[in-house]
């Protein structure tokens, strides 16, 4: 079961691992990218950061797809972090359902467009919301669960 699906490029950081932990009784982590999946240093770090009340897989956006679409996690409380809104427009493609993406902290080298102080997007990004929202796809803004969630529309 899916219990979060942020955005936020730090990853796994206190907020996210133990605010949002708490908040949704997490059994489990997801870090879904490509490049990290294949870096143990930045899996190493991504453990450490993670609380020990919780497990972590950090994976490929193909095989995070094919996991979750098999019910892998099924009996968990699944929170899946990205870097980029475009790794969540790929798990959609995929077969993956969310009932809400939560934007936490997007930063581009090239923004195109801020949104908040924490929401600066370069046209990817821009483009990756633009084709969740056209998905359906609802999302928020939300720094921390005790943020009160802010409707996200381009």
């Amino acid at each position: 079961m899916i219990v979060g699906a942020r955005v936020d490029f730090r990853l796994i950081h206190g907020q996210v691992g133990n605010l949002w932990s708490n908040a949704r009784q997490v059994s489990r982590f997801m870090v879904v990218d490509d490049q990290i999946a294949e870096d143990a240093t930045q899996k190493q770090v991504l453990r450490m950061a993670t609380p020990a009340t919780c497990k972590l897989s950090v994976l490929p956006v193909d095989k995070a797809a094919a996991n979750i679409t098999a019910g892998k996690y099924d009996a968990q409380r699944l929170f899946i972090v990205v870097k980029k809104p475009e790794t969540y427009v790929k798990l959609a493609k995929a077969g993956v359902k969310f009932d809400q993406i939560i934007l936490g902290n997007i930063t581009s080298m090239n923004i195109a467009k801020s949104f908040n102080r924490n929401i600066n997007c370069g046209q990817d990004d821009i483009d990756a919301l633009t084709e969740l929202q056209n998905m359906g796809i609802p999302m928020v803004i939300q720094l921390t669960p005790q943020d009160n969630p802010q409707d996200f529309k381009l």
